[in-house]
């Protein structure tokens, strides 16, 4: 066709980091259609339909393209108006329009006189993951070394730190250990605490092709999910459970002698004491879920699971149900236990999958946007504070000021009543956005930027797989670096960067142990495979085959003991009572919806955050709208939706659209290691509207 050429990049949506094509009409400067190549190693020719059409977000109407600065601002900072007045120009009430040079002067003159007045940690950076590993990178340099601010986090905060820390602190790695498609290499699956179709479609196509033809899927969850009907065995466990469950299985294949000694023997330390405290845990015998009423089945079908996990070449997949609750750190590390204590790690057909969410979460994390790592996991001069840790400080005075990158912390952080409070007290908000989200609108400063449709820069999947976007269409909008490049020379800073590339062959030096053989020509090279870090002279497909990545190479056996709370504490005193809610994500949306919610045929699909409820809980709803409330806050009204994939006193809700204030109900409950959010379980009133 006239005008239309056909451009390879990746997928801007999740953690599977499809490759995709756009045919794109170069005329208009437009995107007709996007689709995967038959031959792509990530989409295998498929795309879910976020990837297929959720892309009309690139040219919406109230895509953000011209620099804004909010009045208020400027009267509180007359040095400051005075010095961007000249570019000012009224938009609303509410805010001015300004130019790039204007926007940063702003930011850059309050920086300063923030960090004279109330030190060099009074300015934080939060966000990252939904941009390049380039944009990432200087983020954080940006903040560490010109404002020298320790404070820099992303939002793996709330989600997968807790795989992080708990897959470092076993097997030295906090990332998958193979490749996708070694899927068709297992002999038997599980799933934990992710709801694969909905979340991780591209993934889930696998699961289900070897499930259909092996019979070999354990599935376990809070409530019955589509992943459940192609499964062996199908677990619905109560509420906060896993690491009991994950215990049991441990304590199943111990106290049957399922374990592999010689690779325990050769690769592994501390068995033996975990071999004593597990048997000798009340919590870790599968038995002991007959005194759980409703779920009595369990303890055998546990047994079950554990035999076939442990005799046959498995894999185990997990996503947010895992690592969003209190314990989630710890569960992450009794998952790692499974496979070093049968040896499914460090070979073709077994090994560890956590499941992320964003497409470059992976990337942003190799690039240091962690307080307490530097680029490619080292350790830093200075550790900061995460992210809850910051909203205290906003709150206690000490920090003023906030730099984001795409990451809606009004919307998809807990506590959002206590957010609203310590946001207030900031005295500047620098955001850098696609649109006016939540968090944008309560800046003081915006600027918008490319897209990744928009830009060439490199992302890291969940498998650890480099892919190297490059534009589809053309913008004149400046990239995330960019706008931090001019804010750090602004700053007194010295970066110097002509192109992205500039800024990754720095990052192939600084974090060299996983980036040094992977240079743009090689990344263009193998656009549609990808490259798997480490990335040397070959890259590497499947990690852990010779030594684990601890210092001294052995993996580590750390016992947690699971304590009974919540749910199962009042099942356990015959004293069940009320709901408890769980929160997930539904096919057609993307997190906060931002981009999603701007392509009609997502929308339309999916334009509000539906309550899932028990049939036999059904007497209790008949009002066709409710509102959710808990001691934290309260949800705005909801639509109903009686189903019987739901357990009686459990309830689900998505949290796509920030109008519906699901995330007011959850308060400071966190992962006690690395402070990520309990968002899977919460216990609430309901209000009938």
């Amino acid at each position: 066709m006239e005008n239309i050429e056909t451009i390879d990049s990746v997928c801007t949506y999740c953690g599977v980091g499809c490759d995709i094509a756009a045919n794109v009409d170069t005329k208009e400067n437009k995107i007709v259609k996007i689709f995967a190549h038959p031959d792509g190693v990530v989409s295998q020719g498929k795309l879910c339909i976020k990837g297929k059409y959720g892309y009309d977000f690139v040219d919406a109407e109230d895509r953000l393209r011209i620099p804004r600065i909010r009045k208020s601002f400027l009267e509180k900072n007359p040095s400051i108006k005075e010095a961007v007045a000249a570019s000012l120009t009224d938009l609303d009430d509410t805010w001015y329009e300004t130019d790039l040079d204007s926007a940063t002067t702003a930011c850059a003159m309050k920086l300063k006189e923030l960090q004279e007045t109330y030190g060099r940690k009074s300015v934080a950076s939060i966000g990252g993951a939904r941009t390049s590993c380039e944009s990432s990178y200087l983020f954080q340099k940006f903040t560490r070394h010109t404002l020298n601010s320790p404070h820099v986090d992303n939002c793996a905060r709330v989600c997968h730190s807790p795989s992080l820390k708990g897959m470092r602190a076993t097997i030295g790695e906090g990332a998958a250990t193979n490749p996708y498609n070694d899927i068709y290499n297992v002999e038997f699956m599980v799933v934990i605490g992710s709801n694969t179709t909905e979340a991780h479609p591209i993934i889930s196509n696998r699961i289900l092709d070897v499930a259909r033809e092996h019979d070999n899927l354990a599935v376990f969850d809070v409530r019955e999910i589509k992943l459940h009907r192609f499964a062996k065995y199908k677990a619905i466990i109560p509420h906060e459970a896993n690491l009991m469950v994950l215990n049991m299985l441990a304590y199943t294949i111990i106290d049957e002698d399922l374990y592999d000694e010689s690779f325990i023997a050769d690769r592994t330390k501390d068995f033996l004491e975990f071999k004593e405290k597990i048997l000798n845990d009340p919590y870790a015998k599968p038995e002991f879920f007959e005194q759980i009423e409703g779920y009595e089945h369990m303890g055998k079908m546990i047994r079950k699971v554990a035999r076939e996990y442990a005799l046959k070449k498995s894999m185990i997949f997990w996503g947010l149900g895992i690592t969003e609750h209190l314990d989630g750190s710890y569960a992450v590390m009794a998952i790692t236990h499974l496979a070093l204590m049968t040896g499914n790690v460090g070979k073709s057909g077994a090994g560890l999958m956590p499941l992320r969410g964003q497409n470059n979460v992976q990337g942003t994390c190799d690039m240091g946007m962690l307080p307490y790592y530097d680029p490619d996991y080292q350790e830093p001069k200075e550790v900061g504070l995460m992210t809850p840790q910051l909203v205290d400080e906003m709150l206690e005075g000490r920090l003023k000021a906030v730099l984001n990158i795409g990451e809606d912390l009004t919307h998809i952080h807990p506590n959002l009543n206590k957010i609203d409070k310590a946001f207030n007290e900031l005295e500047l908000l620098f955001v850098q956005e696609l649109f006016m989200t939540d968090v944008a609108n309560r800046a003081d400063i915006v600027v918008g930027v490319k897209s990744a449709y928009e830009k060439t820069g490199v992302y890291v999947n969940a498998m650890r797989r480099l892919h190297l976007s490059q534009p589809l269409v053309k913008s004149d909008l400046p990239d995330d670096w960019e706008v931090l490049q001019i804010l750090d020379n602004k700053m007194g800073g010295s970066a110097n960067y002509e192109t992205s590339q500039d800024v990754w062959d720095e990052v192939r030096e600084v974090a060299y142990r996983r980036f040094s053989g992977a240079d743009y020509h090689r990344l263009e090279k193998h656009r549609k495979r990808g490259l798997q870090w480490p990335v040397h002279t070959e890259d590497t497909p499947i990690l852990h085959q010779l030594d684990f990545r601890t210092p001294d190479g052995y993996g580590y056996f750390k016992y947690k003991q699971y304590e009974p709370r919540n749910m199962v504490e009042e099942i356990l005193s015959k004293k069940l009572s009320g709901f408890y809610l769980t929160t997930g994500r539904t096919l057609a949306h993307y997190n906060n919806a931002a981009q999603t919610k701007r392509s009609e045929k997502l929308n339309d699909r999916y334009d509000e955050d539906i309550l899932l409820v028990s049939e036999a809980d059904a007497e209790h709803f008949t009002t066709e709208k409710v509102i959710l409330k808990s001691e934290f806050g309260e949800s705005t009204p909801l639509t109903v939706k009686i189903t019987d994939k739901i357990k009686p006193n459990t309830l689900f809700v998505t949290f796509h659209h920030a109008k519906s204030k699901i995330n007011n109900l959850f308060g400071d409950a966190r992962d006690e290691l690395i402070l990520t959010a309990a968002f899977k379980s919460i216990k609430v009133d309901v209000i009938k509207c």
